[in-house]
């Protein structure tokens, strides 16, 4: 007996003194930026990141829904990869004239691990994500008692615990200065800050802000915070050092906080901008899932477009000014609510009034983010017209041929929606809406949900008529595993 009560007493004293070491336990710490550089850094510029910048650019968009939402967007890979376009007597799969992923919450893995191993992404994500019973190894993660001490500690919780599960385990320990490195296209993995509600993208831009270094900043970690959960997963913490380097406010946010006249959704986002310059009434940001702020992923790129001063800025930063087609692909894994409210006379639960009520601005904030997409196409084919009218006075491109130099033709865009509702079947529209949201999904279930995307995106009449418009060929490509 006397036995077992020691035995008892050095369990609760190891314990106690685990515990108490829990205390100094701290998340990583956001890298201090030593130098401001606009010339360096994990952001947005020309580049060879596109095959042919003069013919057709596609913008992907990859919502959040767990594994449903990340095996959706990689058969929408999967479908560019083996859809072949012909431009000029070359050939290329459709896949490598993607310019940019921005990408939310279970988005966000499909989009990482895509921009860090291009087409690798077809050979071994399935198994090492996809088809993996992720929720399961998170779970184990928090119960192991080693990591009881960390997430005692108040500086540190589950959302860390899963960022370096996702750094050991998926992302192989990049970072964004590995990502940089990547000639593909350019990723917005994006998350939300919770004290304001706004968008945080992943980009140099928002660091330099805060007087931060992307470079040495996880993968993992920022794909963590785009898909922390409210409840489920705890918030990813930044130190904002604003005020310790010498990077200025962007030109664009001191004019957009002093007009009256401007654009409304400018001068909004300037004011998100300023938030992160005083370090002391912001010491800290706090990100959760990027869903919370767009569930689309969309608004990420939109906002990119304002702060460079419009559409024909933007291209030019791509190396792009030449481009003739532009193709919005928005991959929208959307959940249907579990049970409709309306079927109940009263004495509404409080989980269903919550996943009610937490279901309604995602939905209206989609169809309003959609709308602003498409009023914002004809705006930007008037806005290029000047744009290049500007850069070269006489109408003519900087291209030639034999009878001298070559207008630059007018620019068009399309957007193709890529979303269950755009099943005709009233029961196979039902299966894919009501599978969860977790990070676990039956194997057999990936495969129907990765095949369903690449058959939504095959059928958009949108789709159809790019390829059509894409002559004088499009064929399809057999072997799409190549490295």
């Amino acid at each position: 007996m006397l036995q077992r009560i020691r035995k008892w007493a050095l369990w609760a004293m190891g314990i106690l003194m685990a515990l108490g070491e829990g205390c100094s336990q701290h998340y990583p710490v956001n890298a201090l930026l030593k130098r401001y550089d606009p010339r360096s850094g994990y952001r947005i510029m020309a580049g060879e990141r596109i095959a042919d910048s003069e013919s057709v650019l596609l913008f992907l968009t990859f919502s959040g829904g767990g594994t449903r939402a990340a095996a959706m967007a990689y058969g929408v890979l999967e479908e560019l990869a083996q859809t072949e376009i012909e431009w000029k007597g070359v050939r290329r799969p459709l896949l490598d004239q993607v310019a940019m992923i921005s990408s939310v919450s279970g988005g966000s893995f499909t989009a990482a691990y895509y921009g860090l191993f291009g087409r690798r992404v077809f050979q071994d994500f399935e198994s090492r994500f996809l088809k993996g019973n992720i929720q399961k190894d998170l779970y184990r993660q928090t119960l192991d008692l080693g990591n009881w001490p960390r997430l005692w500690s108040s500086h540190f919780g589950r959302s860390d615990l899963a960022a370096e599960y996702y750094h050991r385990n998926i992302f192989e320990g990049a970072t964004f200065g590995d990502l940089m490195l990547r000639h593909g296209p350019w990723i917005l993995i994006n998350a939300t800050d919770i004290t304001t509600g706004g968008i945080f993208s992943f980009t140099q831009e928002y660091f330099d802000l805060i007087c931060s270094d992307l470079s040495s900043f996880s993968v993992g970690r920022a794909v963590a915070a785009s898909s922390a959960v409210p409840l489920l997963l705890s918030p990813i913490t930044l130190y904002n050092f604003a005020g310790s380097c010498d990077s200025p406010d962007p030109p664009w946010m001191e004019g957009a906080l002093q007009s009256s006249e401007g654009s409304k959704q400018k001068s909004h986002l300037a004011l998100h901008f300023r938030s992160y310059r005083d370090a002391e009434k912001k010491p800290f940001i706090h990100l959760m899932d990027g869903g919370l702020s767009d569930n689309l992923g969309l608004r990420a790129i939109l906002d990119q477009i304002i702060v460079r001063g419009g559409i024909g800025p933007f291209l030019e930063s791509l190396g792009a000014e030449k481009v003739q087609r532009i193709a919005f692909v928005v991959v929208n894994a959307e959940k249907e609510p579990e049970a409709d409210p309306s079927f109940q006379e009263k004495n509404l639960s409080s989980p269903s009034i919550m996943r009610a009520v937490a279901r309604i601005p995602i939905v209206r904030y989609n169809l309003e983010t959609i709308d602003r997409l498409r009023a914002s196409f004809r705006e930007w084919e008037k806005e290029i017209r000047s744009h290049r009218r500007a850069r070269f006075p006489e109408g003519q491109g900087e291209s030639s041929s034999a009878d001298g130099p070559e207008p630059f033709p007018e620019i068009r865009f399309d957007l193709v929606e890529v979303d269950f509702n755009a099943l005709r079947d009233d029961r196979e529209r039902q299966f894919f809406h009501k599978l969860p949201t977790s990070f676990s999904l039956n194997p057999q279930w990936v495969d129907r949900v990765k095949e369903v995307g690449r058959r939504i995106l095959r059928e958009s009449p949108a789709y159809q008529r790019l390829l059509r418009d894409l002559r004088p060929g499009v064929s399809t490509i057999r072997d799409h595993t190549g490295g």
